[in-house]
């Protein structure tokens, strides 16, 4: 949902960003019309091979010399999408960051055997019937049954791409990862100084799927359980004032779930939404409260006014429709995804990214309240 001060341009399927777009988003920035940057955070939502939507969305993002970062927030597929980003950055700037992301989903998705899988109607795929017979066999045991000797071929693809020593000492924005304490239950987010393979794969841990990852002798979970993503850290720990949220979840789905498979999936996608929607909706109600302070504004209510939310999600995307395609990273449906993700950045920048440094692009009360 848009600001309703913002026009509402179609944009063109697929493609960058307008030419005429960099020129609007200049004199956005600054009345004299000389080029200035403007800094953004970013809040990245996990939802496994999913995530490859939030690589499109990036890619597209990237090309934009105007629009710089200071904090990235994801757990899950979004934790994964933030360290890539960043780690790329660090190497060789945005067109650095833009071809570790392009590496990573691809090598992610030749790992995908293809006799699991298969084309449904319309875009969405799903399992095959082979691979629900082996997604039903292996429900019925643990992951340490399942794999012994604990063979993780993403935490080999991890560390054959990132240096964590170096982004731990180096890292060029904020990182903020989080995961889940399974004693207490409580969200741990993880600083880029802190940053392991293990704190990586922690934040995607699904404990029906993979082993639990301990750190420090504390077992850890996905941190979707808790915070999917966390945004608080965004506005406590970093001075831009402008959040992204790039949402895999859709936040109004049509329909009441009917069969069994359906309500189950409905769920699960409300079970990693809730923890956001409740923290979006505290931001909503805290800033409508400090707006009608009749006492004066406090440095915190002052803060919490200067924030400017903003949103790129993934309604009415067919492909995205079915949860179970999660745990599908099929190289040619990472790569319709990523499409999908720049078409929707590309409209972003074209309807919402002039209100960068001004105000809010979507409406809080309306979405949250």
């Amino acid at each position: 949902m848009t600001d309703p001060e913002t026009t509402s341009p179609e944009a063109l399927p697929g493609t960058p960003a307008p030419p005429g777009l960099l020129a609007q988003l200049k004199r956005s920035l600054t009345g004299a019309g000389k080029a200035q940057s403007v800094k953004l955070n970013l809040a990245l939502q996990g939802g496994g091979a999913h995530g490859a939507f939030t690589w499109g969305v990036l890619d597209a993002l990237l090309e934009d010399p105007h629009i710089d970062y200071e904090g990235l927030s994801g757990s899950s597929a979004g934790a994964m999408n933030a360290v890539v980003f960043a780690h790329g950055w660090l190497q060789g700037g945005r067109e650095g960051a833009r071809e570790a992301l392009t590496q990573f989903w691809s090598e992610l998705g030749r790992q995908m055997p293809w006799g699991l899988m298969t084309r449904r109607k319309g875009e969405s795929i799903g399992f095959s019937p082979a691979g629900k017979l082996f997604s039903s066999w292996a429900a019925q045991f643990s992951p340490s049954q399942l794999n012994p000797f604990d063979l993780n071929p993403l935490r080999d693809l991890l560390l054959e791409q990132i240096d964590f020593e170096q982004l731990r000492t180096h890292s060029p924005f904020k990182l903020f990862v989080g995961t889940t304490q399974v004693s207490t239950g409580k969200l741990r987010v993880f600083r880029e100084s802190e940053l392991t393979v293990d704190v990586l794969l922690a934040s995607a841990c699904l404990p029906k799927l993979h082993r639990t990852i301990t750190i420090d002798g504390e077992p850890y979970w996905d941190g979707g359980y808790t915070a999917n993503p966390a945004v608080f850290p965004l506005f406590y720990e970093c001075e831009a004032r402008d959040v992204l949220l790039v949402l895999l979840n859709p936040l109004h789905r049509e329909g009441t779930p009917a069969t069994v498979p359906e309500i189950e999936a409905r769920i699960a996608e409300l079970g990693f939404s809730a923890n956001l929607l409740r923290e979006m909706r505290m931001f909503a109600h805290a800033r409508q409260f400090s707006a009608a302070s009749r006492f004066g504004h406090g440095r915190l209510e002052q803060r919490l006014l200067d924030m400017r939310f903003h949103m790129i999600d993934t309604s009415q995307i067919e492909s995205l429709g079915r949860s179970d395609s999660k745990l599908l990273p099929h190289a040619p449906f990472l790569q319709r995804l990523q499409v999908q993700g720049r078409e929707r950045a590309a409209r972003w920048l074209q309807t919402d990214a002039p209100a960068l440094g001004q105000r809010s692009s979507i409406d809080m009360q309306a979405l949250f309240g």
